[in-house]
């Protein structure tokens, strides 16, 4: 089935207002486009849950999309605070639900697997359980000590973005693996967007590296640069000027909206945004070829 739809339409037709959004992807193919289109779309009332916030959550909070944050890490990787949003929880215009790594991931793994809940070992975030009450402990029917537990994490959408896919929707990813096999199985909708649209072939050749299959895929969007300003391994790298710069434009809300007004409002698409970053940007930006080593699968 051809699922191939460009990312304005498959916004429109699968994020709604006041559903759990799921934006995938750990250091790298964060689905910076996706959030654009959906502050370009208006959607509000969104619970937005995300094992690491960065900054395309504190971009769709600055743009009044957000009613809650679910996350397990909040800050501009490797800089600082994600001043805007913080200001925002404090003023309780946004709320938040807090939960370790492996909390997150766990929910999500029980959210695949068609389960109510996991078991976890303890991590050490003992705060944690202090105030957020979907830490639970049960009693271990084997051992008989206690067990910490957290309720499954079902998404209304999860948009993912991966190197490549064919038009039906199996998806390829490489590099850094995050948790975007979890949110994908666990979300009620999926939305792709991906690098490159290639072939059925081209997947077949490499079975190994399909982590998001067709059946689970509703709408697969062509969207080249997507993950800009984090990076997709083999294609651009991570633009850390901007990680930087972004650190000062989140000080006020003015400098906030003014990028906004500048950078998504203002512009149509991520093909414009790529353009509007210009020449110098992409150059530095790039990355040369580095090929893994060929792996044979047999003929019969």
């Amino acid at each position: 089935m051809n699922k191939l739809c460009s990312l304005r339409e498959a916004v429109s037709q699968y994020v709604k207002d006041g559903d759990t959004v799921y934006a995938a992807g750990f250091t790298h193919l964060i689905p910076f486009a996706a959030g654009h289109e959906i502050i370009r779309q208006e959607r509000k009332n969104l619970t937005l849950a995300r094992a690491t916030p960065d900054l395309i959550y504190e971009q769709m909070a600055a743009a009044g999309c957000a009613a809650k944050i679910i996350f397990s890490y909040m800050g501009n990787p490797g800089v600082g605070s994600l001043r805007n949003l913080r200001s925002l929880v404090e003023k309780k215009l946004v709320e938040i639900e807090e939960y370790s790594h492996f909390a997150m991931i766990t929910r999500l793994q029980a959210g695949a697997s068609g389960l109510p809940f996991l078991p976890m070992n303890e991590t050490g975030a003992f705060d944690l359980e202090k105030v957020n009450p979907n830490f639970k402990r049960v009693t271990d029917p084997y051992s008989g000590k206690p067990v910490v537990v957290v309720p499954a994490l079902n998404p209304d959408v999860a948009i993912i973005h991966v190197q490549r896919a064919d038009i039906s929707g199996n998806a390829q990813i490489w590099g850094i693996l995050g948790e975007q096999k979890e949110a994908a199985f666990a979300a009620e909708r999926v939305i792709l967007t991906a690098e490159e649209i290639v072939s059925e072939e081209v997947i077949r050749s490499d079975p190994n590296r399909t982590l998001i299959p067709d059946l689970i895929v509703d709408a697969v969007c062509h969207v080249p640069f997507c993950s800009h300003p984090s990076y997709t391994q083999g294609y651009y790298d991570r633009d850390n000027e901007f990680y930087l710069q972004w650190d000062k434009i989140s000080e006020t809300p003015e400098s906030v909206q003014q990028y906004l007004d500048e950078w998504v409002y203002g512009l149509p698409d991520r093909e414009a945004y790529w353009k509007k970053l210009g020449e110098n940007t992409h150059a530095r930006l790039k990355v040369g070829e580095r090929l893994s080593v060929p792996v044979n699968y047999g003929e019969y």
